[in-house]
């Protein structure tokens, strides 16, 4: 089957291609360059453009009107850059949005899994949420990824689309097959950083945060490999009637599924983790939280096995030694 994907240019983009093709499937790209990689589309199908507009949008599905769902990744993604600049972040990923939903509306292909957040939730006690769990968007990015969602919602509800939000966790690693990876110059992600600094291109990892009520004090997350994150797409996009079946045919069209591992490691356990993958210490140091920072949340993942037939399967530890794999052909790529 054939399935678009906005942002496949992108780390996860460029990820879920990968496993679609894996599973038999063709992945259609489309993707500005903004801050895709070119290369993440060699032999596949690509259309560079940006996801507004219509007539770019029209052109791909009338070349493949077998087109079954789409996958909306595009969109920016830098939690601190976001506070900085929320214009361009509402520009991008709301108006955008509003403008593709719109669209694919219209050309009656209102099928969407669309890549949302876990930065949605609020931070509750025992930080384990649930897709019921109280949200509150603690950031620009955070608020447009709830922006996004409640467009889809409302288009689901009046225009007969049909929508799952799959919220992200903290996505880690690389493919493993190393065909993609993270590729920006300077990560923001706090992996990226880790690998930085053990590379020597960055003089010490900062733990951003040390006073949260955690049991360490440091933040924490769930770290998800991106591959097991593609194997979710797989699955929502393949398996997309079935699973609002599954979920019993909601009458708003319109689903929400965690996607983690179900375990929460903090930031100083994710560390120790690193350093014994990479076999020796690092240089870090304890700094106040940044802008937009919260104590952090991981996922209860009971609706994802009941719902997609799926559990994440990688350890931290296969994360963490990808990311080091893939951080050689990154170095290359970039010219680093």
């Amino acid at each position: 089957m054939k399935f678009l994907i906005t942002g496949g240019a992108g780390y996860i983009g460029s990820t879920i291609a990968s496993a679609l093709e894996e599973a038999g499937h063709t992945p259609i790209i489309v993707d500005s360059l903004i801050t895709g990689r070119k290369e993440f589309t060699e032999n596949r199908i690509f259309y560079r453009a940006d996801i507004a507009d219509e007539a770019a949008i029209t052109r791909i599905f009338t070349d493949h009107p077998d087109i079954q769902a789409t996958v909306h990744c595009a969109a920016l993604i830098v939690v601190p850059e976001s506070v900085a600049r929320p214009y361009d972040y509402y520009l991008d990923n709301v108006a955008k949005s509003l403008e593709f939903f719109h669209t694919l509306s219209k050309l009656g292909h209102g099928k969407v899994v669309f890549s949302s957040s876990a930065s949605l939730y609020d931070v509750v006690p025992g930080f384990m949420v649930t897709e019921e769990s109280p949200l509150k968007p603690s950031s620009p990015y955070a608020r447009t990824k709830f922006m996004m969602e409640m467009i889809l919602k409302d288009f689901c509800a009046a225009y007969g689309m049909k929508g799952i939000a799959l919220r992200y966790f903290n996505p880690i690693g690389a493919d493993p097959k190393m065909r993609s990876g993270l590729y920006v110059k300077a990560p923001t992600h706090i992996l990226g950083k880790l690998v930085e600094t053990a590379q020597g291109r960055q003089a010490e990892f900062q733990i951003t945060g040390t006073q949260y009520t955690t049991r360490d004090g440091t933040g924490i997350r769930d770290y998800i490999h991106v591959w097991d994150l593609a194997r979710a797409h797989v699955k929502a996009l393949s398996e997309f009637d079935a699973v609002f079946e599954r979920a019993g045919n909601p009458a708003e069209n319109y689903l929400v599924i965690n996607l983690g591992t179900g375990k929460g490691v903090t930031v100083k356990e994710l560390v120790t983790a690193f350093e014994k993958v990479y076999g020796k210490e690092i240089k870090k140091i304890e700094t106040d939280p940044r802008p937009g920072d919260v104590a952090g949340s991981f996922c209860n993942a009971d609706t994802a096995k009941r719902l997609l037939g799926w559990t994440a399967e990688l350890p931290i530890e296969a994360g963490i030694r990808d990311a080091l794999k893939w951080d050689e052909k990154r170095v290359k790529m970039l010219g680093l």
